[in-house]
């Protein structure tokens, strides 16, 4: 496994600490990659984050919304009376987080044939979006020129 050294980086950089802080974490959540999960562009400024959750139901799972951040996470209880010849059906407990953007929020979350759904919309406040600035008129006035 690579790890990358940001030292150098941080002796020049100022104010760009989440930036390392999300490289890291990208490079620490490729080791667990369970359980899976798809990211879809749904259109210009919609997403959907869709997890393969076989084995749980919706009340074992729980989604957390904070800022730039999603998490889920699901828990089963063991039930210590089952004995398995073989289990290939995985429903360990699993914490899988996604960083987001700015401006990004968690619309709903569905629960439909073993996937959770989640949308996500990023919404820009007025504020923040591109405006256009209206260009005044000078008054300049075009000077006659008078025949000799």
């Amino acid at each position: 496994m690579r790890s990358y050294d940001f030292s150098p980086l941080w002796r020049s950089t100022i104010g760009f600490d989440r930036l390392f802080d999300l490289a890291e974490s990208a490079q620490r959540a490729t080791e667990d990659n369970y359980p899976p999960y798809n990211i879809e562009r749904l259109g210009e400024d919609s997403y959907q984050i869709s997890l393969a959750v076989a084995g749980f139901s919706p009340d074992e799972i729980s989604i957390t919304a904070e800022q730039n951040v999603v998490t889920i996470e699901g828990n089963k209880p063991e039930k210590a009376e089952r004995e398995f010849l073989y289990r290939g059906i995985s429903t360990r407990h699993f914490k899988r987080q996604f960083n987001l953007a700015d401006y990004v929020q968690v619309k709903n979350a569905s629960f439909d044939n073993g996937l959770l759904k989640i949308e996500l919309v990023r919404e820009i406040p007025e504020a923040m979006k591109p405006r256009r600035i209206a260009i005044n008129g000078s008054n300049v006035h075009q000077i006659e020129a008078k025949a000799a």
